[in-house]
């Protein structure tokens, strides 16, 4: 049924070539009452990681891909100037930061270019995307009905993990990733400070962890499976994003609607 089915004008996706963006993507497409548009970020759109990608393109002509190399500042520009003149004169209603690395070092391996590297493209590519779109976030939040902070009316999306959250550090004995483990936190502490700076302009901001899913990212030989499939998973974030509104904005929240501590 279309209860509660999130309705939006226009969504970008970053990292949308594979995992939980490509399932974002699909599942953005397949609605009953799909965006007029959805961007898709992704870092080499005429490469083989995009085929499926492109597959897709051809059969949905409301899928635009993006070339989006994060989190280079001219990259982030160049994409937002492509979103501005394809949405030409509507805003654009959600942005999800959803482009994420992690690299498996345990705590005593860590490096400077690993933390620096994963913190510039976990934590600081979303604050430079947030900046670049912040236009566009305000002018759909401008053209929507009533002031009601919602996903449907202007919202950035920030995809975090418990992994993240310094209560839970979950599933630290299958994989201390200090490096991701930290720019997850930072990405919350930036979630909370976006909502409390861009509230004013009518935008909703959240920080979601989508489970522990099996993807490339996670890996799925050990023995340890991860429970989640990629569907079951944004399946439900799209549920929680549909009935987000004002006082949930600057929270963290899981793929089922439960408040992840911090």
């Amino acid at each position: 049924s279309n209860m509660g089915e999130l309705c939006i004008h226009s969504v970008l996706v970053t990292g949308a070539n594979r995992g939980i963006g490509l399932g974002l993507v699909r599942h953005f497409l397949g609605m009953s009452n799909p965006p007029k548009w959805v961007f898709a970020g992704c870092r080499d759109p005429k490469g083989q990681k995009a085929q499926e990608l492109q597959n897709l393109a051809s059969k949905h002509p409301n899928l635009v891909i993006i070339p989006l190399e994060v989190p280079a500042p001219a990259s982030i520009k160049a994409a937002a100037a492509r979103v501005e003149e394809q949405l030409g004169g509507s805003g654009l209603n959600l942005l999800i930061n959803n482009a994420g690395i992690a690299k498996p070092s345990p705590l005593d391996n860590e490096t400077l270019e690993n933390m620096t590297c994963v913190y510039t493209t976990n934590t600081v590519a979303p604050l430079l995307l947030s900046q670049a779109f912040l236009p566009l976030l305000k002018k759909a939040a401008q053209g929507s009905p009533g002031s009601a902070l919602s996903c449907s009316k202007a919202a950035i999306v920030n995809m975090s993990s418990s992994a993240g959250s310094i209560e839970e550090v979950y599933l630290w004995d299958y994989g201390q990733v200090v490096s991701y483990r930290c720019s997850k936190a930072a990405l919350n502490m930036l979630t909370k400070c976006q909502s409390l700076g861009y509230r004013e302009h009518g935008v909703l901001c959240v920080a979601l962890h989508p489970g522990w899913v099996r993807t490339d990212m996670t890996g799925g030989s050990e023995s340890l499976t991860a429970p989640l499939t990629v569907d079951e998973s944004v399946r439900g974030m799209l549920k929680v994003l549909s009935s987000l509104s004002e006082k949930e904005t600057g929270t963290f929240l899981d793929w089922e609607g439960k408040v992840v501590p911090w």
